[in-house]
């Protein structure tokens, strides 16, 4: 397990990382995990990824399990080396928000 003060630094950082409520990245999760003949049950929408930092932001930080904090290193790792992509072209902008975004970051907010 990880150490008090890193697990502070890893809590706020996965957490400015993660810029979407967790109502937000449900919501994203059904829509984009739905087609037009279906829909997914709301526990089961979007990818493994989304849904288990979708469970870490309804969690207590005194809860977090070893698994938990592999995935939060993975997503500010991820989050921290997509931000430093620049003159994309617009298509390719659009499908990086939209897999940043099941991560729950959106790189549109401020």
């Amino acid at each position: 397990m990880t150490d008090a003060l890193e697990l502070d630094a890893l809590w706020e950082d996965f957490h400015r990382a993660v810029n979407m409520t967790s109502q937000e990245l449900a919501a994203w999760l059904r829509v984009s995990d739905a087609d037009e003949s279906t829909e997914p049950l709301p526990e089961h929408a979007g990818e493994p990824t989304g849904q288990h930092i979708l469970a870490i932001l309804q969690k207590r930080r005194t809860d977090l399990t070893d698994d938990d904090i592999e995935v939060m290193y993975e997503v500010v790792d991820t989050v921290t080396a997509e931000a430093d992509v620049e003159n994309e072209p617009e298509a390719e902008q659009t499908v990086r928000r939209q897999r940043l975004m099941t991560l729950g970051h959106d790189p549109l907010r401020p």
